[in-house]
């Protein structure tokens, strides 16, 4: 796995987590890997790791079973859309509308595309 520089690495890996969990390559109630085995598989530190599952597992998208591991939650796809699109609309299209009216671009233009 690659990073950017940008963005704090487990918040990226957070990123590509739900991203595999979107796409249906990670399904609900699925174990994923424990933190010392995933940090070493994409090189990384385990406690990063450890942070990156603890994010998740306060947004509601991982559970924990004691002693067992980390598993996919049922409703993990919704929470993982929920999010994304307060992020998009809260963070993301504020910041495009701004550049649109900076660049003299009419919104109207984005439904002829």
């Amino acid at each position: 796995m690659e990073f950017d520089s940008n963005k704090p690495i487990y918040l990226q890996i957070s990123d590509r987590l739900c991203e595999r969990i979107l796409s249906g390559e990670i399904a609900a109630g699925d174990r994923i890997p424990s933190v010392r085995e995933f940090g070493a598989d994409i090189g990384v530190n385990p406690n990063t790791v450890m942070r990156t599952y603890e994010k998740l597992t306060a947004d509601g998208v991982l559970f924990n079973k004691r002693g067992i591991g980390y598993f996919v939650s049922a409703d993990a796809r919704e929470r993982i859309l929920e999010i994304e699109r307060k992020s998009f609309l809260e963070e993301e299209l504020p910041a495009i509308l701004r550049r649109m009216q900076l660049l003299g671009i009419d919104p109207s233009v984005l439904q002829q595309k």
